[in-house]
């Protein structure tokens, strides 16, 4: 991770405010699942890719947490600072847009943890023939690549392809996407064809990256706010590790979770408190469905064939 969160006060957080209203031009108010969060920016580029990713929310509504996008050559690259009493988060000379996605989406997520029951997922999400499954890994594991390998089937259906957020709803544990289209990269379709009429359309910036509306290939039928979750898929990539499947038991998939930071680097406040809710919920969560780990260290299709017999073959 190329960043690092510093908590500040509330009287550091209005000494910045003060600071750097000046550099305001934008205002955007976006609904991230319930929770009303506000854009504030001098940079057209964020603006527009922000309008993009998130749901409108009435500007009538009061914010419930803010993300201001600033410019500072002084204060150093992709500075971040949080006050968590305010949900105000500052993030300076932010150069990849993909971080300032995940951290509003984690601004949210700090305010429904601590208040409504409602978890963070670091993940995709898809629901095959009404079962509700997710993908976790961490970078290069190849979570993006197999969550699309699956959505080539065509009744597979996609909630998330990056986060989620999810509750414990009795026996069940529900979970529900917040984002309006999604974040892709250039060379999704040198590995999946399928999609390359998705990657022609879309405008990438200079990380190769573009805010695209997935139903232009997939159509809308197949984009999901909720679904029950059924199966997780923990991905990993160790080419001295013989096995590609294993089946884990819930505190085995929870010690692999926590070891790697439940694959969540933008999560804003790490305390005891709220590693505590984590875990808990991650127990839950671990208890209510079928747990494998995929060694992804063979081709894309290889272990899309591993993960699809998992899933009961698509």
């Amino acid at each position: 991770m190329a960043y690092a969160v510093e908590i500040i006060s509330m009287e550091q957080k209005e000494k910045l405010v003060e600071q750097y209203t000046g550099q305001v031009l934008y205002e955007i108010k976006s609904e991230i699942y319930g929770c009303c969060i506000k854009l504030l920016t001098g940079s057209s580029f964020v603006k527009n890719a922000w309008e993009e990713s998130f749901y409108f929310a009435s500007q009538n509504v009061r914010s419930h947490g803010r993300l201001y996008v600033l410019e500072d050559k002084t204060v150093g690259e992709n500075r971040v600072y949080y006050d968590p009493h305010s949900k105000s988060c500052f993030l300076f000379n932010m150069d990849y847009y993909g971080w300032i996605k995940s951290l509003a989406l984690s601004v949210a997520g700090d305010i429904l943890e601590d208040n409504h029951g409602i978890y963070s997922v670091h993940g995709a999400c898809l629901d095959l023939r009404g079962q509700g499954v997710c993908i976790l890994g961490g970078s290069g594991a190849g979570k993006t690549t197999h969550t699309y390998g699956l959505l080539r089937q065509p009744k597979a259906r996609v909630v998330s392809d990056d986060w989620f957020f999810a509750r414990i709803f009795g026996e069940e544990i529900l979970a529900y996407g917040s984002e309006k289209n999604f974040y892709i990269r250039a060379d999704l379709a040198d590995i999946w064809k399928e999609f390359s009429g998705l990657v022609d359309k879309a405008v990438f910036d200079e990380k190769g990256r573009a805010v695209v509306d997935l139903r232009w290939v997939i159509g809308k039928g197949r984009i999901l706010p909720l679904t029950t979750m059924e199966n997780v898929i923990l991905l990993k990539r160790d080419p001295g590790q013989e096995e590609i499947v294993r089946e884990l038991d819930g505190k085995e998939a929870l010690a692999f979770l926590e070891a790697n930071g439940y694959f969540n680097p933008h999560l804003l406040v790490k305390s005891d408190f709220k590693r505590d809710l984590r875990s808990r919920f991650f127990q839950a969560l671990f208890a209510r469905t079928k747990v494998h780990e995929v060694n992804n260290k063979g081709t894309p299709e290889e272990s899309q064939r591993a993960i699809r017999e998992i899933l009961g073959g698509g």
